[in-house]
């Protein structure tokens, strides 16, 4: 049973609890339209400041993981696992909290007062107030706090985040979140009961206050050293996130609001402090550890661009779908991708751990449709070479290439660059083979199945892979040259398994139907009921029979011991990528030295299939009963 106090009133409420918010607008619109009395004015007040609190610590997050920009800066280089940002999703209950107690003062002390915009006296107060009062205040409470009673039972929750971030500086329970904000309360109660109070008092107290606890909570160290060096005494009056930092890894330290004077008077200061915030200050300007493997990846579309890790942590931390309140701002997501097109440059989006090695994923800045315009084919392969160039120069020593960077009319299936750059260091690898793996077995005790995409560089590994295993393939192109050219490569007791087929209707028959192009529901329509259809094509064919089963694209998941991944791979669940990418995994994994570009070595899919098996990764067969 928890301690008193620990859990949140309105814990029930779950994300309804928006709802309070909207009360305190609503008070206002009825007081803008009926009363008009200074009362209800002050519900506005109330609403803005908690809009604006929120966008604050929606900013700092944002930056934080914008990983592009901060990994040369990270103080913990871990990435945020799914496990801390479900244990985050409420951290905001303390802006809620605060604005509750900010309505009921009010209605209890009710005031008809005009309230001036700006007023010295009364910031000046507010200043006073918060180093005399709040500041040891908050130092006391906190240092009682790491008492083995209320650690246990109250603080260890805010500490269990192993990866600070602004939204841990939310992730508390009740109890202390109260004392809180009698700590935020005193400079602005106090300067209103000497007849100081302003407007900008309340906004600005209550967003620097807000500012700072972010910058604390960033986890990215941006205050330069050498604003110490010059002013050596503001190492105590302003605390950095390096400061911070050391305060969750050594407990016992650092226990200051922001001011470190407080830490420096009380015998609590960690040693260490100025030392490692220099280091960081200086490492900052340096590259970090190399990567050992890269997945290459692309925006799908404007909607999914939104998914990315550091616009909105909590939704990407699920697999994407069309979010309807998300849809206004696809404004932003398009002046975003005029934004990449110009800038052209690869970014670092997400980061994990697997093995001791260090995997990132990186991204094209180009959008799927650009892929399927002829005069974009130049400029797209252009930054995929730059992007291997870049990770050659680095030492990585694999890069994947997802779905579209790696198509066939594109680049050859990546044979283009490794033909361009013999001596490349870094291995370039499509993953297919992989991909073939995962959905051939998938397939089990069969005896006929129809392939469409039958040419395609899958399509091709997947029937000679069959064909030789006594499976009759039905392959479905309409060039007879073509499939002749596959027919020859199977052997030649096996080539009679591969049948040319011109139409869907002569899959009336068949009940396993492997899909490499899309399919319209006209074309699903010729297959028998209780069909199950595998599919390798992207985007995935859209369900239209319910008596049939639909699988979806091949994937696998991670092992369990991979680190510091909080994001889903498009539309995959937690802990679960394309096949592709886990193909280009398994090679760095086996330290691999071949490039595996261009056509699908048929031979090498059961070898890559039980490597992928050894390492921990695991199937996944999800399949729709639509």
């Amino acid at each position: 049973m928890a301690a008193p106090l620990y859990a949140w009133p309105w814990e029930i409420l779950g994300s309804c609890k928006i709802a309070i918010y909207g009360f305190f607008l609503a008070k206002a619109l009825y007081s803008r339209y009926q009363e008009e009395s200074m009362k209800d004015a002050w519900s506005l007040h109330i609403f803005i400041v908690c809009m604006l609190r929120l966008l604050m610590y929606q900013a700092w997050t944002s930056y934080s993981n914008m990983l592009f920009f901060t990994r040369n800066r990270q103080i913990v280089k871990k990435g945020v696992d799914f496990r801390q940002i479900d244990k985050e999703w409420d951290w905001d209950n303390f802006i809620l909290l605060q604005a509750i107690v900010a309505g009921l003062a009010l209605y209890i002390f009710p005031t008809s007062a005009t309230l001036a915009v700006w007023n010295q006296t009364g910031i000046t107060t507010a200043i006073a107030l918060h180093v005399a009062i709040s500041e040891p205040l908050f130092y006391t409470i906190h240092k009682s706090f790491h008492g083995d009673y209320l650690f246990t039972n109250y603080h260890s929750l805010h500490h269990s985040s192993p990866v600070p971030q602004p939204y841990t500086a939310g992730h508390a329970t009740f109890l202390e979140h109260l004392f809180l904000t009698v700590v935020i309360g005193v400079p602005i109660i106090g300067s209103f009961a000497v007849g100081h109070g302003s407007i900008i008092l309340i906004y600005g107290y209550v967003l620097v206050f807000d500012l700072l606890r972010c910058l604390g909570h960033s986890n990215v160290e941006i205050v330069p050293h050498q604003l110490f060096d010059l002013v050596p005494f503001l190492k105590y009056i302003i605390y950095t996130p390096t400061y911070h930092s050391l305060h969750h890894a050594e407990m016992e330290t650092n226990y200051c609001l922001f001011m470190p004077l407080f830490d420096a008077l009380g015998n609590t200061l960690n040693t260490k402090s100025w030392d490692m915030h220099k280091k960081n200050s200086l490492d900052s300007g340096k590259n970090g550890r190399v990567p050992d493997f890269v997945f290459l990846a692309h925006v799908v579309d404007l909607s999914s661009a939104m998914h990315a890790p550091f616009v909105i942590r909590s939704i990407a931390s699920h697999p994407y779908y069309t979010r309807i309140y998300l849809q206004p701002f696809l404004p932003v997501s398009f002046a975003m991708m005029l934004l990449m097109w110009a800038k052209s440059k690869t970014f670092l989006v997400s980061s994990y751990n697997l093995r001791d090695r260090l995997h990132q994923t990186w991204t094209v800045p180009r959008f799927g449709f650009q892929y399927f315009l002829p005069f974009a084919a130049e400029g797209i392969n252009k930054q995929i070479e730059e992007a291997i160039l870049r990770a050659d120069r680095l030492g990585v020593k694999v890069i994947s290439l997802a779905a579209l960077n790696k198509n066939e009319a594109l680049n050859g299936g990546g044979t283009l660059f490794v033909q361009k750059h013999p001596n490349l260091k870094v291995r370039v690898v499509h993953g297919n083979t992989l991909t073939a793996a995962v959905i051939l077995n998938e397939i089990k005790d069969v005896t006929e199945v129809f392939l469409t995409g039958a040419t395609s560089k899958l399509g091709r590994a997947i029937a000679l892979y069959l064909c030789k295993k006594g499976v009759r393939v039905l392959m479905l192109t309409l060039s007879t040259e073509r499939f002749r050219m596959i027919q020859k490569e199977a052997p030649a007791d096996c080539q009679k398994n591969l049948i040319h087929v011109t139409k869907y209707q002569a899959a009336q028959n068949c009940k396993t139907w492997i899909v490499g192009k899309w399919i319209t529901p006209r074309e699903q329509s010729f297959a028998p009921s209780g069909t199950q259809f595998h599919q390798f094509v992207v985007p995935p064919v859209s369900p239209s029979r319910r008596d049939c089963t639909y699988g979806n694209l091949a994937a696998m998941k991670l092992p369990d011991d991979a680190e510091g991944l909080g994001c889903c791979e498009y539309t995959m669940e937690r802990g679960v990528v394309h096949a592709c990418h886990a193909g280009g995994m398994v090679h760095s994994l086996e330290g691999w030295t071949h490039h595996e570009v261009g056509a699908i070595e048929v031979d090498r899919i059961d070898l890559v299939w039980e490597a992928a098996l050894r390492h921990g990764l695991k199937p996944v067969s999800t399949i729709i009963n639509y």
